[in-house]
């Protein structure tokens, strides 16, 4: 098999899920990219097929010290609810319910919009709803949260869901409210990230333990 980078394809290879692998996901070097872009840098690839291809990453020089490491950590927002995430990825998903568990959230999990949509009918009806729904934008072959938002308010319109991405150029990750979204999270994220965003949509009060 060549190595390198066919040129076709070169102007491709940061997209979130465009892989020429069988088994490939596509999000590797989309997470990559994320990382660098939230350190203010950046990610540029050369490539000749058969020879291989070099990523050079560029980040801002300072001259400022650095910090010794602060004993004292984020706080963690605690709280008490029952939250659903979808994403295709079962590494994602395990470590944000993992997350949300030592938030001290209940947490479930699916693959895809229908299946999301039918554990959420399922727990509704069951007397055990949702309070928030974490949404994957888009998911390859499947039911994205693009798709999944829309027939989630048609049936429940009071329906709070979390849109996430690690590509922020999509409008949906900038205005996330007009496609009926109540927050977004930026892939790949800790967290102290995930803490932010559950704490501005339920707030303290709502979801304090007892």
């Amino acid at each position: 098999m060549d190595t390198g980078i066919p040129k076709g394809h070169i102007d491709r290879v940061f997209d979130p899920y465009f892989s020429t692998k069988q088994k490939g996901s596509g999000s590797g070097l989309t997470v990559a990219y994320s990382i660098i872009d939230k350190h203010d840098g950046r990610i540029t690839v050369e490539s000749e097929l058969g020879f291989g291809a070099t990523f050079h990453v560029f980040l801002p020089a300072t001259m400022k010290r650095v910090r010794k490491k602060m004993d004292n950590k984020p706080e963690i927002f605690k709280g008490k609810g029952h939250v659903l995430v979808m994403d295709d990825e079962k590494l994602i998903r395990d470590v944000v319910v993992q997350f949300l568990t030592v938030m001290g959230f209940e947490a479930a999990k699916a693959e895809d919009g229908r299946e999301a949509m039918d554990m959420y009918r399922k727990a509704k009806e069951s007397g055990h709803a949702f309070d928030i729904v974490i949404m994957d934008l888009t998911i390859p072959g499947g039911m994205g949260g693009k798709e999944t938002i829309k027939e989630l308010l048609a049936y429940d319109p009071a329906a709070i869901a979390i849109v996430s991405s690690g590509y922020s150029n999509d409008p949906i990750m900038s205005n996330c409210e007009a496609y009926g979204f109540k927050g977004v999270i930026k892939k790949p994220y800790r967290i102290e990230e995930l803490s932010d965003a559950l704490r501005d949509l339920l707030g303290r009060k709502s979801f304090v333990p007892e």
